[in-house]
């Protein structure tokens, strides 16, 4: 039997950056566009959502051939069906943890939250790493957002005893 899907982890993936840009760019026809000069609140997620459906393609593209390739093993196909469930919902969940817990709890916390929880999703976890790359990020945060850009986040929100 003959296929024309080289990869098809790479299909899959470069399917779901395009569904991705489509839904973003989706969302972003509500909101003004305004002209490269004088750019509108929908110009910046429309250029991303054009670029991330354009990279999302070339994905796509390389993950199929136009030549029928011979099905040698059953074993890269069967690799489509085995996702990384956990790590996939680690990720997940650090971002919707960082989501919710940024207004209560504020940036250093829910920042080092995510990224130890983010760490939890490989599998060469260390908890003396996931600290430090914790720790770091709420440094480096801090550092680029409050004090470089000047955003009025709280380090440590209402719930901690903050602003």
């Amino acid at each position: 039997m003959t296929r024309f899907v080289k990869s098809p982890k790479e299909v899959a993936s470069g399917f779901l950056l395009v569904l991705l840009a489509a839904f973003f760019a989706w969302q972003a026809m509500d909101l003004p566009m305004g002209r490269a000069i004088r750019m509108g609140p929908g110009y910046f997620p429309m250029i991303l959502a054009g670029l991330l459906g354009f990279l999302g393609l070339i994905v796509l593209l390389t993950g199929l051939t136009l030549h029928p390739v011979a099905e040698e093993d059953k074993a890269q196909e069967i690799g489509l069906r085995r996702w990384p469930w956990v790590p996939l919902g680690m990720v997940t969940l650090a971002v919707v943890v960082f989501g919710l817990g940024i207004r209560p709890l504020g940036l250093g916390p829910s920042m080092g939250l995510a990224v130890f929880l983010s760490t939890l999703a490989s599998r060469k976890f260390r908890l003396t790493t996931a600290l430090l790359s914790s720790a770091i990020m709420v440094a480096f945060s801090w550092a680029v957002f409050i004090k470089g850009l000047g955003l009025p986040l709280p380090m440590l929100g209402p719930w901690l005893g903050g602003y």
